[in-house]
């Protein structure tokens, strides 16, 4: 194309550096600015990238008439009035995940994205891993045949990353929320997307962030300090039914004794059952004997070159009008899941989703 679009950068944290350095490999973009209210963070990114224009105000720099479109990578809370602001400013937006901290704030995002008619798309970056992509295959081949289950574990045993992720103010929740979202969506993306119907959750607060423990801490956010809060949840589960009769069973935690890390997905249909643990495994059968299956090919998520893919999808949907894969309506069924374990934790009951 004759001309780059100008992407600007709101919330220069961890998880930003993914999306600069992604945006930087493009050769359709020019990363034109960064905003942040922690100056002195503000400054440690425009020195390591060069980057000149910095805002500690997001409607500062949203008034840049040149900005095409943004990365929304702030802590939780501010997703939804970032977002929401970038888009009535006439800007593009790639919110990370979770798109809010509630459906309502997300179906506000989503209705300020069709007011303004501009994109906007949710950071599901599982969907742009290599391992999706080679399971999609599979699928789209009916090689499981009908999915009818899947299980989704995100454990971790001492990773409570501090900062503002164990503060409930502004990240919305613990483990679901930061861990979880990632693997219901991505099981729900391989399933095709069903719509979900009920959710039985529960949620615990034993372990907390594990200040007592002497060994090293696993995870580790910028934001963190000696005086983090820590409110959420360290551990949760969850039942979903979807309407089409499939169930997901995932389980999510920061703090959890067990003896070590575990990130698997298992997908059960009626010709065969996949698992990603975390190479791809498939089972089924061959001339009426069970069988395993392993391929020739890497199968492992890759992290090289993940959000390359997710944010190259997301220029390309801009310049070339092409259907995004991970839509804000996605956002918002995925936030409806989330606020309905949240809702059965605190009840005790099953919740009904309309």
């Amino acid at each position: 194309m004759d001309k780059k679009i100008k992407v600007g950068i709101i919330g220069v944290g961890g998880i930003s550096n993914e999306h600069i350095q992604a945006y930087l490999k493009n050769p359709n973009v020019e990363l034109y600015a960064f905003c942040d209210i922690n100056e002195t963070q503000l400054k440690k990114m425009s020195e390591k990238y060069g980057v000149t224009r910095c805002f500690t105000d997001k409607d500062e720099m949203l008034r840049l008439p040149e900005i095409d479109a943004v990365s929304v990578c702030t802590w939780n809370s501010a997703h939804a009035p970032c977002t929401i602001a970038a888009l009535n400013a006439g800007k593009h937006v790639l919110c990370e995940k979770p798109m809010a901290t509630s459906a309502a704030e997300a179906l506000e995002m989503q209705a300020a994205a069709k007011r303004n008619g501009k994109l906007l798309m949710v950071g599901f970056v599982r969907r742009y891993g290599n391992d999706c992509t080679v399971l999609k295959d599979f699928i789209s081949q009916d090689y499981f045949g009908d999915l009818y289950y899947a299980k989704a574990t995100y454990l971790r045993r001492n990773g409570n990353p501090g900062g503002w992720f164990g503060d409930k103010s502004r990240s919305g929740g613990g483990p679901l929320i930061d861990l979880g979202v990632h693997v219901i969506d991505l099981t729900r993306y391989l399933m095709g997307n069903p719509k979900p119907v009920s959710v039985y959750g529960a949620t615990f607060q034993k372990l907390l962030n594990r200040p007592n423990i002497k060994s090293a801490q696993g995870y580790q956010s910028v934001s963190a300090g000696a005086d983090d809060i820590c409110d959420v949840e360290d551990l949760a589960t969850a039942m979903i039914r979807y309407d089409n009769g499939a169930v997901l069973s995932i389980e999510a935690s920061f703090s959890l004794n067990i003896k070590k890390d575990e990130g698997v997905i298992q997908l059960f249909g009626t010709k065969g059952g996949a698992k990603l643990d975390p190479e791809l495994e498939m089972y089924t059968e061959m001339n009426h004997y069970l069988a395993d299956v392993s391929l020739a090919y890497p199968t492992a998520l890759s992290f090289d070159g993940l959000f390359a893919n997710e944010i190259n999808h997301y220029v390309d949907c801009i310049i070339n009008g092409t259907k995004c894969k991970s839509p804000a309506e996605d956002g918002v069924t995925l936030m409806r899941i989330l606020d309905a374990v949240y809702e059965s934790a605190r009840t005790g009951h099953e919740v009904v989703l309309d």
